[in-house]
C-alpha cells in the first residue's frame, strides 16, 4: 500500500498486532529497515489523529518568545559557600519550573563524553547478526537490547532503538557487555554515580533537608545506563523519535549529541533543548515529583524524529527498579503540611515502574495512577 504524507491516511482495521509482531521478530529495529532502505514509514510508526497528544500539545501561543531551558555551572560548589548558595536556588528554581536544566563543570571530560556517544553507535551499527544475541524482550536482563519497551503496550511505535545496562549496585561483568561498550560504560557509570551523589545533595539542599536526606533514603541506589539510536527518518513530519512522557526515575542524567530533536513542555509550549558541547542535562523524574509531593515536577519531554541522523544519546537513570526491594516511596514527611498534605499513596518502585511499562508512553502521566 502506498501512504499519503498525511497521518489521517492510518487505515485503523489493519492487524497492527501482526505487524509489530513481524517488526520484533526481525531483531534489528528501527536501523535495520533503514539499512533495508525504507522510503516511507511503515504504519506501526504513523501518529493517528485520534493520538496527537503522544507528539504534541501544540496550541501554544505563537507570539511568546521561546523561553531558554536554564544552564547551571557547578565550578567551585564544594570550595566556595555562597557559590554553592546560588547554585542550590538555580536548582530550586529550575526543577520547580521546568524540571529540567542542563549542567556544566560537572567533572566528567569532553573525551569522555566523545568516547560513551562513540560506543553507542558502535553497539547499534555492529554487524546485525552480532547484535541479535543481546535483543530480548526480558526487562530483568542485565544487558537488554530491543526497539520499544513498550512496543506492544503503546500506541505509536518509536522511532528508536536501545540498549539498555543496569550499572548500579551490581554492575556487570565486563565480559557481559557488548565489546563497543566494554571498557567505557563501566568508567562512565562510575562517573556519573559520583555527579549523581552531588545532583542529590543539591536537590535536599534546595528542599531544605540535610544534603545526605535523598541519599539516605535510597534515591541513588540503582543506576541504568540507556544508549539510544534513532536512525534518519525518510519522513519525520509522520513520526516521533519518542513521544511525550516523563522519567520513571528520581533524576535523569543526558547526554545528547549534536543533532537535537529533544525538546520539554514548558509554559504551554515546546522548547528546544540546545545542544551545549561538554554539557549534561539533568531532569527530575516521576519518582522524585512523587516523593516531594509535587514540589518538583517531572516535565513532559519528546524527541522528534529527524531526517538527518543517527542521533544518539545516553540517558542514566537513578532509580532501583532492577533490584528487588520492597522499600517504599512516600511524599517526604518534612515537606508535608496541614496545608500541604500528602498528595500520593506510598509505592514500591518495582510497583511503579511495573505500572509505567505496562501502561507505555501512550501521552498521559502515570503519576495520575498513585495520586490520593
Amino acid at each position: 500500500m502506498v501512504l499519503d504524507n498525511t497521518s489521517s491516511i492510518i487505515q485503523q482495521n489493519y492487524d497492527r498486532k501482526s505487524e509489530l509482531t513481524a517488526f520484533d521478530e526481525t531483531k534489528t529495529g528501527v536501523k535495520g529497515l533503514v539499512d533495508a532502505g525504507v522510503t516511507q514509514v511503515p504504519r506501526i510508526f504513523l501518529i493517528p489523529a485520534s493520538n496527537e497528544n503522544i507528539k504534541s500539545s501544540d496550541h501554544q501561543p505563537l507570539l511568546l518568545p521561546k523561553p531558554t531551558l536554564p544552564t547551571i555551572d557547578l565550578e567551585g560548589i564544594d570550595e566556595d559557600p555562597n557559590r554553592r548558595k546560588e547554585v542550590i536556588e538555580k536548582v530550586k528554581d529550575a526543577l520547580e519550573s521546568w524540571g529540567f536544566f542542563q549542567i556544566v563543570n560537572h567533572g566528567i571530560s569532553d573525551s569522555m563524553l566523545e568516547d560513551v556517544k562513540k560506543g553507542v553507535i558502535g553497539f547499534h551499527e555492529q554487524d546485525s547478526e552480532a547484535k541479535k544475541k543481546w535483543y530480548t524482550r526480558d526487562t530483568n536482563g542485565r544487558v537488554v537490547y530491543n526497539s520499544n519497551f513498550d512496543l506492544y503496550a503503546a500506541p505509536v511505535t518509536s522511532w528508536r532503538d536501545t540498549f539498555f545496562c543496569s550499572m548500579a549496585p551490581n554492575p556487570p561483568q565486563p565480559e557481559e557487555l557488548p565489546p563497543p561498550c566494554r571498557e567505557i560504560w563501566p568508567e562512565y557509570s562510575s562517573y556519573v554515580l559520583k555527579l549523581g551523589g552531588c545532583l542529590f545533595e543539591l536537590i535536599s539542599e534546595a528542599l531544605g533537608l540535610h544534603p545526605n536526606h535523598l541519599m539516605e533514603i535510597g534515591c541513588a541506589e540503582g543506576l541504568a545506563v540507556l544508549g539510544h539510536y534513532y536512525p534518519a527518518c525518510p519522513q519525520p513530519e509522520l513520526a516521533i523519535g519518542t513521544p511525550n512522557h516523563a522519567d520513571n526515575s528520581f533524576i535523569t542524567v543526558l547526554l545528547q549529541d549534536h543533532v537535537g530533536g529533544l525538546q520539554v513542555f514548558y509554559q504551554k509550549q515546546w522548547t528546544d533543548v540546545p545542544h551545549i558541547p561538554g554539557a549534561l542535562i539533568v531532569n527530575a523524574g516521576d519518582l522524585l515529583q512523587l516523593i516531594t509531593n509535587d514540589k518538583f515536577v517531572s516535565a513532559q519531554h519528546r524527541v522528534l524524529a529527524n531526517k538527518i541522523g543517527p542521533r544518539v544519546s545516553v540517558a542514566s537513570f537513578f532509580s532501583t527498579s532492577t533490584i528487588p526491594t520492597l522499600k517504599v516511596f512516600e511524599p517526604i514527611m518534612e515537606l508535608l503540611s496541614e496545608e500541604n498534605p500528602a498528595k500520593y499513596r506510598g509505592t514500591s518502585v518495582k510497583e511503579y515502574v511495573d505500572y509505567y511499562r505496562g501502561k507505555g508512553l501512550d501521552g498521559t502521566s502515570a503519576l495520575l495512577h498513585f495520586r490520593i
